[in-house]
């Protein structure tokens, strides 16, 4: 009986979260047309706050004693579901936006609104003439005051243990100077599992780690810089899994 629940209760909220997406993602569009998205980024937060509570997950934010939330940074965090983007988006206190595979830009309405947000696009193919923008795109960005999430695993965990990370970001920070926020989705594994359409009924934690300054780091750093980034991140993810016994 409980199983039966629960599972209705993933097909409402499936059904809820989608409606509300595909009414409401359009008319942020629109308005993004016409409006600075800082004057209406207030509007898009609460969009995120909708689907984080449709898709039937409780979410709480905490900060690290050194975390700085008057820095431009980026947010490089693990990757479980699809609700992430939305998470994060709640939890960090920044204008924020997020590198984006070019190829999400053409799904109908997400992509719609991510180019709007102002996303990064990041080339599926990796051509030097589409580096070259992104990196260009990715300084605008935080010259402007924006910081920026970055999935550094590249692809949604299927076990609930942090992948190995890519150094692409890690680059950028370095030659940029960009300072480096680790965050920890802790519980998403538990709410929702890629590859499986049940929504569990789940507390996500987002913890945003203390800053991590890159200045004066050199090339030869950046192999060190990203396996510090990914042990800071997966330990509280091991010790959630041990502790569910996943």
């Amino acid at each position: 009986m409980k199983k039966s629940w629960l599972a209705l209760r993933s097909a409402i909220l499936w059904i809820l979260s989608a409606l509300h997406f595909f009414i409401l993602a359009p008319l942020l569009v629109f308005l993004g047309i016409f409006l600075d998205p800082h004057k209406h980024d207030w509007l898009q937060r609460t969009f995120c706050r909708r689907i984080v509570f449709l898709s039937g997950a409780s979410m709480e934010v905490r900060h690290s004693p050194g975390f700085d939330p008057s820095r431009t940074s980026f947010f490089v965090s693990n990757h479980v579901n699809l609700f992430d983007p939305f998470m994060l988006y709640c939890a960090i206190p920044q204008f924020v936006r997020g590198w984006e595979l070019e190829s999400h830009f053409k799904i109908p309405a997400y992509g719609w609104l991510m180019k709007r947000f102002g996303n990064v696009p990041v080339p599926d193919i990796r051509r030097p003439s589409d580096l070259k923008r992104m990196w260009r795109l990715t300084q605008d960005a935080i010259d402007g005051g924006t910081s920026l999430i970055i999935f550094a695993e590249a692809k949604r965990t299927r076990d609930g243990h942090v992948d190995q990370f890519q150094d692409g970001g890690f680059r950028v920070a370095q030659q940029l100077g960009v300072p480096i926020v680790p965050v920890s989705l802790v519980g998403s594994f538990q709410h929702h599992r890629t590859g499986h359409w049940m929504l569990w009924p789940a507390q996500v934690t987002v913890i945003l780690h203390d800053t991590i300054d890159t200045k004066g780091l050199t090339k030869a750093d950046v192999p060190t810089l990203r396996d510090r980034v990914r042990e800071i991140i997966a330990a509280p993810m091991e010790e959630q899994l041990k502790r569910v016994g996943s």
